[in-house]
């Protein structure tokens, strides 16, 4: 590193948040999967939109490049570095600003965890409409820079959907602050709504608006027992007609159940083994399950189910679901492949993914699971090898095939940035070149992320 930019980032943010050896840089060189990894020059921690501000004038003058990075919970690469970048954390942005019961909105900084989030607003008798397993750990910048969905989406939408603002820092240092909320604003260009889902390549996100949802103290959840993937829809379309408060409907497979239970120790939730299993929940005001016991009594698609409506119970059947992405983890390095179809699709490209990826890695294993109401589905492929590029392009164009989209809820990051062609025109592609262009003319925020090379 030249000394006049370490000098210069120092000033900015102080020494101690300056990270220039090897082992302190290391916890953020490496992303979640630990498939993705790279050499920071330096790991830069500002605290403040205005230390943001200086820390990206100072790389814009060096010609530095600069990786943004949240909670380090992206699957696809954006976050991590590949070799010389500045990588400055977001995660010291921690303010929170009391909610606005009146608008049902709350500010808050952009490295503010979802669990802090969701306990601040529950305070004030509210609730956050976004919900995921790595609530502890991921940020609301990196949501809202990856448009993040999670099991509520059903009911809410995606992160884009909650953010009526934002404070965001632009690769020149100015600063586009729009806070105030408003439930209409037709005045131009949506800047905000550009910014998420951007994936930290226009603009480095430091503030947000949130839209706040009821806070709906009953819930009740039903893990069901189907015969494959046609009769999961079967159960969400009944679902779907006969349940106003259903807030979540996911689905998971046999090897992803087996897994689970080995990691977790689990006990096996019904007597015999199911082609595919659901879970349904719903949330409201009054307690749910007789309007969950009443559907799953009707619905022919149900071969077993097991209801719980207290916490300890809530926890216990979520468990088999939420535990996927550790007990996968610890199996192995995975290649994660984030789809979405249109749900005619689904069961077709569940049915034929085994073969596909075989055809390419006769040794590796697909654990499929995801949110079954999107036809979104995170397919996971261990033992990959050496054929983890041969994977993914396998998949991808299988999901191509079905009228499907690469990236559902993690973004398209580096992973995927070699085959945004099948899901994008090459007239959005060029467009989306020139916006970024126009806002980082230099090409200094997140370099190779998105748009391929």
């Amino acid at each position: 590193m030249s000394g006049g930019l370490e000098e210069a980032l120092r000033s900015a943010v102080g020494a101690a948040h300056v990270l220039v050896d090897a082992d302190l840089r290391a916890a953020y060189e490496t992303d979640w999967t630990r498939r993705f990894t790279g050499a920071a020059r330096c790991v830069v921690r500002p605290a403040s939109t205005a230390e943001v501000v200086a820390v990206v004038r100072a790389c814009a003058a060096a010609g530095v490049p600069i990786v943004v990075q949240g909670g380090n919970t992206g699957l696809v690469g954006a976050g991590v570095p590949t070799g010389g970048e500045v990588l400055v954390s977001l995660a010291r942005l921690t303010s929170v600003e009391p909610v606005d019961a009146v608008e049902a909105q709350v500010t808050v900084g952009a490295g503010v965890t979802l669990e802090k989030l969701q306990a601040h607003a529950r305070t004030a008798g509210l609730d956050f409409g976004v919900d995921l397993a790595a609530r502890s750990s991921a940020t609301v910048g990196g949501m809202i820079a990856t448009n993040a969905g999670g099991i509520r989406v059903l009911r809410h939408g995606s992160m884009r959907a909650q953010v009526t603002g934002l404070e965001a820092v632009l690769a020149d240092g100015t600063v586009l602050t729009r806070l105030d909320g408003l439930a209409k604003d037709n005045t131009g260009y949506d800047l905000t709504q550009l910014v998420a889902g951007s994936e930290g390549t226009l603009a480095i996100v430091t503030r947000a608006r949130l839209r706040l949802v009821p806070l709906l103290p009953e819930r009740a959840a039903a893990l069901v027992a189907v015969a494959g993937t046609e009769a999961a829809l079967e159960l969400l379309a009944a679902a779907r007609a006969r349940l106003a408060t259903l807030s979540a409907a996911e689905i998971f497979y046999p090897e992803g159940l087996e897994l689970v239970r080995a990691y977790r120790q689990l006990p096996a939730p019904f007597a015999e083994p199911a082609g595919a299993y659901v879970v349904l929940e719903c949330a409201a005001r009054t307690d749910p399950t007789d309007d969950i016991l009443e559907l799953l009594s009707d619905c022919a698609a149900v071969e077993d189910a097991t209801v719980a409506s207290d916490r300890a119970g809530l926890e216990r059947l979520w468990s088999y679901r939420e535990a996927h992405t550790e007990a996968i983890s610890t199996a192995g390095i995975p290649t994660k492949l984030d789809v979405c179809v249109p749900l005619g699709e689904l069961t077709a490209l569940v049915a034929e993914l085994p073969a596909t990826v075989a055809s390419v890695a006769p040794k590796a294993r697909v654990i499929t699971f995801g949110h079954l109401n999107e036809g979104n589905l995170h397919l996971n492929v261990l033992d990959a090898g050496e054929h983890a590029e041969d994977v993914t392009d396998a998949v991808l164009r299988l999901v191509a095939a079905h009228r499907g989209t690469i990236s559902s809820e993690h973004g398209v990051g580096r992973a995927k940035a070699p085959w945004l062609s099948l899901s994008r025109t090459p007239e959005e592609i060029a467009a989306m070149r020139r916006i970024k262009a126009a806002l980082d003319p230099d090409g200094i925020l997140n370099p190779g992320v998105l748009l391929p090379a």
